[in-house]
């Protein structure tokens, strides 16, 4: 016997809250994995760029798995459930890998030899935290489709796109809480300050206790979880009969519609601005925490704020563009676009000067412009992401689109740890190390700029049911 799926009612907003709490603990999860690990390992473990780069870079680069996932329970249920068996499955991973991390990261902060059994510990940590986002990710916003009307999918992925920046802003206070500065570290009875801790690439500095540094995944890993649990509790009812499958593509559709965009000039253009920003935009997503580390000696309590100044700044940005854009009918995505790269420009300008110019005071004011560039460049981008999408392929081309960026993000992850590294390598000196990342980041987006001026997106304008189900897939 075959289960037929019937269009969902209506999605209440309290509900669409309870789901929204999801996102919350992922972006807790981002800032803890891509913001707080990489600081203490570079900054202040004293290891390479590079290795952890590649490592976090992971999650981007594992992206694809998600369509897998995605498709599979497109078809089928396991035990009874097609969205929160893969769900669960992958943030049951996710915070496996957060108590393996911590206990590897504290065993290496307590001066133990860093071993190739270390390595692979790490490294099996981050691979499980990739692969538990990727399967899990693309499953939960089938679920918000699943659950949400036609005309309430906007409102739902929106919600829920919010609560990822809260969830940016209250990761990074609640772990700069967590870890206490010296000042406090000093007062604790088993205080190790400056423990001295030997690695594969140096040698680095630990100014709070390992213990502290445990706990902090550990507890952390425990909240996320009760939030990943709670948040889709009873969202599905389990089916005791066979799901029906979907029908099947044809076999040369993908190969079709992709070829499609590719021979277009215009969506060939779209390609490589989509590409570049993401790059460029995130560049700075591994070394900025250990740029304030490194160049100005800022603490791990503090730099782990990070994440709350811009995170608060970038949901200030989104909402007051996704506003002005229903009253502004000249406020397109192209244009929004526009405003927001040119000010995620000037937010590496900024960077730039106050790395190479040793000026501490700009780091605050560029945190400020770097929220409010992301927030206004992300509700333009993924407009144009809906532009470029014909009528009738409208799923396949965000597909394609939403996997770009996810790509393209991670080999910019990757290329500002590998690029500081180089520089390191070449001239000793930090502040010439950090400060040449955020120059071609701002050179960068200059080129941006000039690709979005040649983008005509008259021709792409389509109406599509499906928009908002893949609206955010890129950031999550």
């Amino acid at each position: 016997m075959k289960m037929t799926h019937s269009q969902p009612e209506h999605l209440p907003v309290s509900r669409n809250l309870k789901i929204g709490l999801f996102h919350l603990g992922s972006g807790m999860a981002d800032v803890l994995a891509t913001g707080v690990w990489n600081r203490i390992m570079i900054a202040d473990l004293g290891f390479s760029a590079t290795p952890i780069g590649l490592l976090v870079s992971l999650r981007y680069f594992l992206s694809p798995l998600g369509i897998w996932a995605g498709r599979i329970s497109d078809r089928r249920a396991v035990a009874g459930y097609r969205r929160l068996f893969w769900i669960w499955l992958g943030r049951a991973m996710m915070v496996a890998s957060l108590f393996g991390l911590g206990l590897s990261t504290a065993h290496v902060a307590r001066g133990g030899e860093v071993t190739l059994a270390v390595w692979l510990a790490l490294a099996l940590s981050l691979l499980l935290f990739s692969l538990g986002n990727a399967i899990s990710g693309s499953t939960f916003l089938a679920l918000i489709y699943d659950l949400a009307p036609e005309h309430q999918r906007g409102r739902a992925v929106g919600l829920v796109w919010t609560f990822l920046l809260v969830g940016f802003s209250v990761g990074g206070v609640l772990f700069g809480v967590m870890l206490p500065s010296g000042g406090d570290f000093a007062r604790l009875e088993d205080a190790v300050i400056g423990e001295r801790v030997i690695d594969l690439f140096g040698t680095g500095f630990l100014n709070f206790s390992p213990q502290t540094l445990q706990n902090l995944f550990i507890y952390s890993a425990i909240i996320m979880a009760v939030l990943w649990f709670v948040s889709l509790a009873g969202e599905e009812r389990r089916a005791r009969t066979a799901v029906a499958a979907e029908p099947a593509p044809e076999s040369s559709s993908l190969r079709h519609d992709l070829g499609l965009a590719w021979n277009n000039r215009q969506t060939r253009l779209f390609f490589w601005f989509l590409s570049l920003s993401m790059i460029c935009s995130f560049a700075q997503d591994l070394i900025l925490e250990p740029f304030a580390g490194d160049v100005f000696n800022m603490d791990a309590r503090h730099t782990t704020r990070f994440a709350a100044y811009w995170g608060s700044m970038s949901i200030l940005g989104t909402l007051v563009f996704l506003a002005l854009s229903r009253r502004i009918p000249r406020l397109t995505n192209a244009v929004t676009s526009i405003i927001g790269v040119a000010t995620l420009l000037l937010t590496f300008v900024v960077f730039s000067v106050s790395a190479l110019g040793h000026v501490r005071g700009l780091v605050t004011p560029g945190l400020i412009l770097l929220g409010i560039g992301l927030g206004i460049w992300n509700v333009g981008t993924l407009g144009l992401m809906m532009d470029m999408s014909p009528f009738g392929r409208a799923g396949t081309f965000l597909g394609f689109w939403t996997l770009v960026s996810t790509m393209a993000r991670g080999f910019g992850v990757s290329f500002g740890g590998i690029l500081r590294d180089l520089v390191l390598h070449l001239t000793g000196n930090l502040n010439i190390a950090y400060g040449t990342v955020f120059v071609l980041e701002a050179i960068g987006l200059v080129v941006c700029l000039a690709i979005l001026s040649r983008i005509n997106v008259s021709a792409f304008k389509s109406e599509t049911t499906e928009a908002a189900a893949v609206f955010a897939g890129a950031m999550d």
